[in-house]
């Protein structure tokens, strides 16, 4: 079994949250995550977004970056960046081993009293990598809340918390204060931590953990202005912080909602240049801004010899379907056929409804997940949400509900759990589609 191989065998234990089994490893490694300063970027979503605008433009500043994001798209190894570019296969196995070396020597001593899971395996890797080549910044991304994670080993430059919404209420809690709360855990003595737009009862948790915490607070849109456009299905951003003026820039990132990331990326690295030595100009947030590629975010898939178009957005939860309704009506695109495919945890309902005026047809499918609603179960609550006249088909097999849903006029969308959208761009990608 190759290192890759037993780091995916892991995956059957699931999750497990808390930092005593990451810290044990991680010195066992000889604690190469105090070997890189860091930036850490928590949030229910925009999280992904606001790493990848941030490590742009700190990359734009000629800086030798680190970016650790999760879950990956389609392989493992996009989840480790080293300069933007994918960590190599054997650079990642070679990393695993020797991660895996010290797992068993820690087993066999009885330090650890069980293996480690997936996600802290795949971190100590990461953080790993990261010293090994002398980043410079590292820009890490929560995997799940923030308090128990195993990326919260790090004491950052600055923290962010880009938005707080419903999900994964089964590990952080059924109410806003609730996850607000875990995710708050990433606070630190000292360190200031970012936070974006959020619900009133978010605020107050937030605000409550930082001061316990001792971590100074910035509200990403207090004392900025921000002007936005909705041009040719993008944003264009014009704002001027405390610190700075910026823009406009148009912002590669499709959707509304990507000005609200935006700005806390800005107001992250302002933060991360008032404490450090290295310059990082205005013109280099906003390359990052407007050079930034996070594929299956509200990405268009044009197919180079038809013409036909996907869009492909890993909308898995309410927040992310309101977005991308939200997209689809400033994109003014009055009908789509919908694949999908969604976790048995999730709100089958939450999801779905911000898409419903949007939807001609919905076709159910099944991600690579064990999670993963079966089709039939998935059709069944679909056809209890849709309103009448809608179709509601159930095809298991995901590369065949795509094929299906292009034998229709109108556009496709493809949207739902990461572990369906991933496999499907690639295979599209494979087919002759690429970015619009």
């Amino acid at each position: 079994m190759t290192p890759i191989e037993r780091l995916f065998a892991l995956e059957q234990f699931g999750i497990k949250l808390g930092l005593d089994a990451m810290r044990e490893l991680l010195a066992a490694l000889g604690n190469p995550h105090t070997a890189w300063p860091s930036l850490h970027v928590a949030g229910t979503n925009g999280k992904g977004s606001v790493s990848a605008m941030a490590e742009r433009a700190l990359r734009a500043a000629g800086l030798a970056t680190g970016r650790y994001t999760s879950p990956h798209l389609f392989r493992v190894e996009e989840r480790i960046a080293l300069d933007g570019r994918d960590v190599e296969t054997d650079r990642l196995s070679d990393a695993l081993a020797r991660v895996f070396g010290a797992v068993d020597r820690l087993v066999a001593s009885g330090t650890l009293a069980a293996m480690p899971t997936y996600f802290e395996v795949s971190t100590a890797a990461a953080f790993l990598l990261f010293a090994e080549a002398g980043v410079e910044i590292a820009v890490v991304e929560v995997g799940l809340g923030g308090r128990y994670d195993a990326t919260n080993v790090i004491t950052p430059v600055a923290g962010a918390i880009t938005s707080i919404d419903f999900d994964h209420e089964r590990h952080l809690g059924s109410t806003l204060t609730a996850i607000a709360t875990e995710k708050a855990g990433i606070a630190k003595s000292g360190v200031p931590l970012v936070v974006g737009e959020v619900p009133p009862e978010a605020w107050h948790a937030i605000d409550d953990v930082a001061r316990r915490a001792a971590a100074p607070v910035v509200r990403a849109h207090d004392g900025s202005t921000v002007e936005t456009a909705f041009i040719e299905g993008h944003t264009q951003l014009s704002a001027v912080t405390p610190a700075a003026r910026y823009g406009p820039v148009r912002l590669a990132l499709a959707g509304a909602h990507q000005a609200a990331n935006a700005v806390v990326a800005i107001r992250l690295l302002e933060t991360f240049a008032a404490t450090s030595s290295r310059r990082l100009d205005p013109a280099h947030i906003e390359a990052g801004l407007a050079l930034v590629q996070w594929p299956a975010r509200l990405e268009w898939l044009r197919h180079t010899a038809t013409g036909q178009r996907v869009l492909v957005d890993a909308a898995h939860n309410p927040a992310g379907a309101r977005a991308l309704a939200s997209y689809l009506a400033m994109a003014r695109v009055p009908s789509v056929t919908l694949v999908t495919s969604i976790m048995a945890d999730k709100d089958v309902g939450g999801v779905l409804g911000p898409l419903l005026p949007y939807v001609a047809r919905v076709l159910v499918t099944e991600a690579a997940s064990p999670r993963a609603m079966t089709a039939a179960a998935l059709a069944l609550e679909v056809t209890r949400h849709v309103t009448p006249g809608t179709a509601v088909e159930a095809v298991r097999d995901p590369d065949a509900a795509v094929a299906r849903a292009r034998t229709f006029p109108e556009p496709v969308v493809l949207a739902g759990s990461i572990y369906l959208v991933g496999p499907l761009r690639a295979a599209l990608v494979a087919g002759g589609f690429e970015p619009a």
